[in-house]
């Protein structure tokens, strides 16, 4: 008897615990918009890492930033950086939306250097300043591209 009255008393005085864990939404736009500027792009088989091309800050390619705000619009700009590659390029790049599907960790967005719509990448890697997402373009082959992103603080 003396036990299960120690239960119900200590049950009755814990707080309630309420986690409030980083979602993966939460993580790729911040509290209203957040920056990424892509630093590498992989070529992958089975074998691992075929290629890895780096995409420095000061290339006209590696400074442009990829926005992704918050809301439920969802909204997504690519935007040209100080360095354009060509001078008659205009300062927006893509504007179009970005979707996230939290059960196969996919995230559907536009990226320039691949297309002009939105595809939809395996998040294999989310942090609040890391974001690794990869693709395989053609179903015929093992060859997939794994795209890397340095969150800046623009």
């Amino acid at each position: 008897m003396f036990v299960w009255g120690g239960v119900f008393l200590l049950a009755g005085c814990s707080e309630k615990l309420d986690p409030q864990p980083a979602t993966y939404s939460k993580m790729l736009t911040g509290e209203t918009s957040k920056s990424w500027r892509l630093t590498t792009i992989q070529i992958l088989e089975k074998a691992g890492v075929v290629e890895s091309i780096p995409l420095p800050a000061n290339n006209c390619v590696g400074d442009d930033l990829y926005v992704f705000y918050a809301g439920t619009e969802k909204r997504f700009q690519v935007t040209e950086g100080t360095r354009k590659c060509d001078s008659a390029d205009p300062d927006l790049v893509v504007e179009n939306n970005w979707s996230l599907t939290n059960a196969n960790a996919t995230l559907s967005f536009v990226v320039p250097l691949l297309a002009d719509i939105p595809l939809p990448f395996i998040i294999k890697k989310m942090t609040t300043t890391e974001l690794s997402v990869e693709i395989y373009l053609d179903d015929d082959d093992d060859t997939s591209y794994r795209l890397l992103f340095s969150a800046t603080s623009q």
